[in-house]
């Protein structure tokens, strides 16, 4: 083991002589300037590493946006398909809530003492059980009436379409149903068309 720590001394002795022996002759700004440069490209690299990590961290965020809008796209497809399945009938009640209408007219035109004669009794029967199968379809199908008739006037269901003078009625009060008004779920399928009261 001693022989050969003097033979490893000797070894390392011999490499920095022929080191010595390369430099002889080289200017010493040379070999300062070739120090500067290693400096140089080691701040180089560091710069360039920098400008790495930056670019990282901005294409993480850009992913992270990407998977945001995502999701979003995806909530609202999904809310999108919802309303199509919930709503997908309110063209084709609006359409029928003009039967539901006539239907009540056609009671109506039947005065109140005929309405129990026995001629009439049978046509007169039949068209309520009809209108009641009509406005029990509409349930199943969350289409419901709107209340109106001695409630305030609530624009987002009622269309005020005259004033009548009353004494009995707050100003405001649905006093008068023209036509009836109907949602589907929770969206307005047709207003009432009402009158309301005002002061005489």
């Amino acid at each position: 083991m001693s022989d050969k720590k003097p033979m490893i001394d000797e070894d390392k002795r011999a490499a920095d002589d022929a080191v010595a022996k390369e430099l002889d002759g080289v200017p010493a700004d040379m070999i300062d300037e070739a120090g500067d440069a290693a400096d140089a490209s080691g701040e180089n690299l560091s710069e360039a590493l920098a400008m790495m990590k930056s670019e990282l961290d901005a294409a993480k965020q850009e992913v992270l946006y990407a998977r945001a809008e995502t999701e979003n796209v995806r909530r609202r497809m999904e809310k999108d398909a919802a309303d199509a399945r919930a709503y997908a009938a309110t063209g084709f009640a609006r359409d029928v809530l003009s039967v539901s209408d006539n239907l009540s007219r056609a009671i109506e035109a039947v005065p109140a003492d005929l309405q129990d004669d026995e001629r009439l009794k049978g046509l007169v029967a039949g068209i309520a059980a009809t209108q009641r199968e009509l406005e029990k379809v509409f349930g199943q199908h969350g289409i419901t009436r709107v209340a109106s008739i001695g409630l305030p006037l609530d624009p987002n269901q009622h269309q005020a379409m005259l004033e009548v003078p009353s004494d009995s009625h707050e100003p405001g009060t649905v006093v008068q149903e023209m036509q009836s008004g109907w949602m589907i779920k929770d969206r307005l399928l047709r207003p009432a068309m009402v009158a309301v009261a005002k002061k005489p």
